[in-house]
């Protein structure tokens, strides 16, 4: 019988192909649910992914550091979104950014372990998630592309409109990291186009 709190995750597969209820069991016996904090690191930098989280409610952010230890976040990944770092998962290396998590959310988490076992059980499996991680990745970079050249007040006004969702969820202190700017500058940017 299926869990109720993994459906987010057959729905999404589902998007992409049709999957058996034996191939359902199969998967459904692999993962786990968890809630976190917000703040609360998933994947520190330094260490080896080891589990593939996918987001059934809140956001998560990767954040690398910069040269001085300050955190910059590189992406946000909200709902019906898979996150992980996949270099580190798939090739046993340490992560270059953290997993934090920018709300409280709710996750079903996939072990590396499980992972594998899962692409050995069913022939698809691996061909599926590396479809899903490709378009996501593409996405991530379509969107970083969309602020590149433009002014701080710009890439606010385009996060808003292509984020809103984030923007009303994640601290200012995020946003402000993600678009490259201080959260004075923020502030600022906010008083003004209002």
């Amino acid at each position: 019988m299926q869990n109720d709190n993994f459906q987010p995750i057959f729905d999404f597969l589902r998007l992409y192909r049709a999957i058996s209820e034996s191939d359902q069991t199969l998967i459904n016996l692999q993962l786990q649910f968890r809630k976190v904090k917000e703040g609360e690191v998933l994947l520190q930098q330094g260490k080896l992914a080891r589990e593939l989280f996918f987001v059934c409610k809140g956001i998560l952010k990767i954040v690398s550091f910069s040269d001085k230890g300050n955190p910059v976040t590189q992406f946000f990944l909200k709902e019906h979104r898979f996150c992980t770092i996949l270099n580190s998962l798939n090739d046993s290396v340490p992560a270059n950014e953290s997993i934090i998590a920018a709300c409280d959310a709710e996750l079903i988490v996939l072990s590396k372990d499980k992972l594998l076992h899962l692409y050995d059980a069913i022939p698809y499996f691996k061909d599926l998630t590396t479809t899903i991680f490709q378009q996501s990745l593409l996405e991530k970079i379509k969107v970083r592309n969309s602020y590149m050249g433009e002014d701080a007040t710009t890439r606010y006004q385009k996060f808003i409109l292509q984020q809103p969702d984030i923007a009303l969820r994640v601290p200012l202190s995020d946003v402000a990291s993600y678009l490259g700017i201080t959260q004075q500058s923020l502030s600022r940017i906010r008083k003004n186009i209002r």
